[in-house]
């Protein structure tokens, strides 16, 4: 009875209860081997592995045939990662009960993570041949045929275990994985989308849909994906919004509402009210959202805005004071702050501003508050901690996001300020101009980041990147130690430090004002592992330091000198020792080139003014090389963009110019991380060495110049 109300216990997660029911049957009943059992399974689940494991050989001492026992206890081996003791209990379970179909699963799991596929399918199937209608065996074979590239068999694989168990949303969850990787993505993301609507709290399947979002545009509606692609955004962590935001943007254009509406504005037939139309526009949720999350990449979406804020703007004192009215234009003013008040700006407006701000001036002078939808059409055009009188402002809660973003998080980045501590005085011409660039326009403001769901070992991340590592004694680093050199605002500080299992990171960057917007993000991901320092690349020998890794993403090409930056990394990496470089590619940049030649002819200056005015005569112009810059999302931001065109220094290099830093530096190639362009790679390059062969890569990036228009980060190891 004691032994069955622990049982009852356990089934209801009270496992303290339980183990109190189990301890009272086994007082009562000192050799009773079930009780043993079962208190082993209630210590597995609280993760108390070495008196789950006692319990367990307890029970067998008792009860030599125990095959039960010696299963769970094989399961708890596999939990703890003892892949090998694991499969030898599991064994002995079989031994004693050939026709266990659960323990040839569960060992085939054993096997699988032990990277013998071929055995783990094989011990699927025999699970298969006890038990026909074992959905998880098929979908676990399915994941084995996966990971060796039999894509056909593994879709056949999870087709059969949603035959047997049609609501198995892993099963659909690993289909959409599969069909992604033979590049059938609107079939991935139909996959994704049912895992989800079995399985409301599947993240993985959420974290996956992010993935195969980046790749796809849409030709026409998708039942429920809108909704589906703003609860993927509601998690945060799951998906870089500025990645997935061409596919949101196809979808917006596609509501039937919303393509009315900017159709009617673009031919000049608008015929709805202001009121009516910010109505149209509040009923599209996945456009609002992609509105606060991140600039929207889309010159026509531009122009609408644009207008629509000037619209606002000079009608402000007309406009009803309804939440779809102070919600479209809070979420405007989001919009204008990330993409920093890139949009053009009349002289009406300008008229209209100053005397808007006086209103709102004279009102609080007054001892009042002035209205939310004035302080949220100001904030459209200027961010509220620019404002001298924002302090004087009560916010109320149906403005709390944007108090938060344009006057908290700025407050506490003042704070953080004092946080950071300094290596060294910046001393260095080149990289003093750097840190003023920075320091003004810090790059790029982000909101939501995708960070992997589960951090790795070193050989597991070189093993999913295909990276040839020479010397595998990296290998064996339980804990590295990180240096991320040039860490912007935090994306690639908080993305590596959340990537390598049991590491600690070492920020550094040039710009106060980048590291704190970056040491903000990260106390707000909650993530610990990061010390930030201010810190010229030049000066890391004062560190007296080295690290496993080193990870320099962008930085390079921005100095004076980038050789002398690179043998000081190198200098900090140990022997064995992982790096990760980014390099602007000479041949993908020409025409970023031609633009900075103009930029200089011109004299124009990398201000507001300046940098709106020469994009303004780009968007009108259509000459190829200025029409090519409008795919780019870096164009509909001002930090993004004075980065791509007017920044204070830039070097490009030659596939042949990177293989010779290497051999200078005795660094060794080990591939490049970016899939996409090494599956296209091999489409031509079908050698097992051409991945890591440089002189390959110059003849494909010949052919295919365009290759590296993103800033795409390569591998190397020192050797010695």
């Amino acid at each position: 009875v004691f032994n069955n109300m622990g049982i009852s216990l356990k089934n209801q997660g009270k496992l303290e209860e339980a183990m109190e029911a189990y301890n009272m049957a086994l007082s009562i009943k000192p050799n009773y081997a079930k009780g043993y059992n079962n208190k082993g399974a209630a210590l597995q689940e609280q993760a108390k592995f070495g008196e789950a494991i006692e319990a367990y050989s307890k029970a067998i001492s008792i009860k030599l045939d125990y095959a039960e026992a010696y299963h769970n206890m094989g399961n708890t081996l596999k939990e703890q990662g003892k892949l090998e003791e694991a499969i030898v209990a599991y064994n002995k379970a079989l031994e004693i009960k050939p026709d266990y179909a659960d323990t040839y699963n569960n060992k085939g799991l054993a096997l699988k993570e032990q990277g013998k596929l071929e055995e783990a399918i094989d011990a699927y199937q025999k699970a298969l041949s006890i038990k026909p209608d074992y959905a998880d065996a098929y979908n676990n074979t399915g994941i084995a045929l996966k990971e060796q590239g039999k894509l056909e068999e593994a879709i056949e694989a999870y087709h059969m275990a949603l035959t047997i168990k049609p609501d198995y949303a892993d099963a659909y969850n690993n289909t959409g994985t599969a069909l992604k990787e033979q590049g059938k993505l609107a079939e991935a993301i139909d996959a994704y989308h049912k895992a989800i609507s079995i399985k409301p709290d599947l993240n993985e399947a959420y974290y996956n849909m992010g993935l195969v979002l980046q790749g796809i545009r849409f030709s026409k509606p998708v039942k429920d994906l809108p909704e589906l692609i703003v609860q993927l955004l509601d998690k945060k962590t799951f998906v870089r919004p500025s990645a997935i935001c061409p596919a949101a943007i196809s979808l917006v254009k596609l509501d039937l509402g919303f393509h009315v509406l900017i159709e009617s504005y673009l031919a000049n037939q608008l015929e709805q009210s202001l009121e009516e139309t910010i109505l149209s526009l509040s009923k599209v949720p996945l456009f609002l959202k992609m509105m606060q999350v991140c600039p929207l990449p889309d010159l026509e979406i531009e122009s609408f805005l644009t207008w629509l804020r000037s619209e606002i703007l000079n009608n402000i004192y007309q406009l009803s004071r309804s939440d779809a009215n102070l919600t479209f234009l809070s979420t405007l003013a989001l919009q204008c702050y990330t993409n920093e008040y890139i949009y053009s700006q009349p002289d009406e407006d300008t008229h209209a501003l100053k005397k808007l701000e006086s209103d709102v001036l004279n009102t609080l002078e007054d001892g009042n508050q002035p209205s939310a939808l004035a302080v949220a059409c100001l904030a459209c055009y200027k961010a509220l901690h620019d404002y001298s009188w924002h302090h004087l402002l009560h916010m109320t809660d149906d403005l709390d996001v944007l108090a938060t973003r344009q006057i908290s998080e700025f407050q506490q980045e003042n704070i953080l300020r004092t946080e950071i501590s300094v290596l060294s005085e910046i001393r260095d011409g080149v990289s003093s101009k750097v840190r003023e660039q920075y320091e003004e326009y810090p790059y790029p403001r982000w909101i939501n980041l995708r960070i992997p769901m589960v951090a790795k070992p070193i050989y597991k991340i070189a093993q999913n990147a295909n990276l040839k590592v020479i010397d595998h004694k990296i290998f064996e680093c339980a804990e590295p130690q990180i240096l991320i050199a040039g860490c912007g605002t935090g994306q690639h500080s908080n993305l590596t430090a959340t990537r390598f299992k049991d590491c600690n990171v070492l920020a550094i960057d040039l710009s106060l004002s980048s590291l704190t917007y970056a040491k903000r993000k990260t106390q707000e991901l909650g993530i610990t592992n990061i010390q930030y320092m201010q810190a010229d690349i030049l000066d890391l020998a004062k560190l007296g330091r080295q690290f496993d890794i080193v990870e320099s993403f962008g930085v390079l090409h921005h100095m004076d000198d980038p050789m002398a930056g690179w043998r000081v990394l190198t200098d900090c990496l140990r022997p064995s020792g992982l790096m990760m470089i980014s390099l602007y590619s000479e041949l993908a940049r020409q025409h970023i080139v031609k633009m900075r030649e103009e930029v200089q002819e011109g004299n124009i200056t990398a201000d507001n003014d300046g940098m709106r005015h020469f994009r303004n005569k780009i968007i009108k112009s259509s000459k190829e090389h200025h029409k090519k810059i409008l795919s780019s999302p870096d164009f509909f931001s001002f930090g993004p963009l004075r980065d791509l065109i007017f920044h204070v220094q830039e070097h490009r290099f030659t596939m042949l110019q990177i293989k010779k830093c290497l051999a200078n530096l005795s660094l060794e190639f080990c591939g490049f991380e970016a899939n996409e362009i090494v599956q296209r790679f091999k489409t031509t390059n079908h050698g097992s060495g051409d991945p890591y062969d440089l002189d390959e890569w110059h003849n494909f990036e010949i052919e295919n110049p365009d290759t590296f228009s993103r800033t795409d980060g390569f591998w190397c190891q020192k050797i010695r």
